[in-house]
């Protein structure tokens, strides 16, 4: 039996914002703080993480979809998730759609709602933060 993980947040950037940074190598590990190599091509394979994460693009429809292959390097081996980022457009916001099904039973780290808010959805949030204007005291 394989688990899976699901989860909406909101990201304070239009959804083509939010699919360049997670498919940018240098914005990827800028985000998150740890070492990716990933690119923008169906079939392509990428790392993140530091490594620890593996996998390749399934399907990308840019400033839609993200649907990639992916596993630990922890993993049985060949086990793979599935991980699907939807990204709807809110004005001027994204609601960021996950599921993450097939999560092979007895691994633990990585792959939890938790680990993917600690690790990406609240990264993502303040990368995009919007930047406060400086206080104006009165004397």
């Amino acid at each position: 039996m394989c688990r899976s993980v699901h989860d909406e947040v909101e990201i304070n950037a239009r959804p083509n914002e939010v699919y360049d940074a997670y498919l940018t190598s240098r914005t990827h590990a800028k985000i998150t703080g740890m070492p990716a190599r990933i690119r923008r091509t169906v079939g392509a394979a990428f790392t993140a993480g530091g490594d620890y994460i593996s996998g390749f693009n399934l399907d990308l429809v840019p400033g839609r979809r993200i649907v990639q292959a992916w596993r630990g390097s922890d993993w049985p081996s060949g086990a793979f998730s599935l991980v699907s980022l939807e990204l709807r457009s809110r004005g001027k916001k994204t609601r960021l759609v996950f599921d993450q099904r097939g999560i092979p039973e007895g691994v633990e780290s990585g792959v939890t709602k938790e680990d993917w808010a600690k690790y990406y959805w609240e990264p993502f949030r303040e990368y995009f933060a919007p930047v406060a204007a400086p206080a104006h005291g009165r004397a």
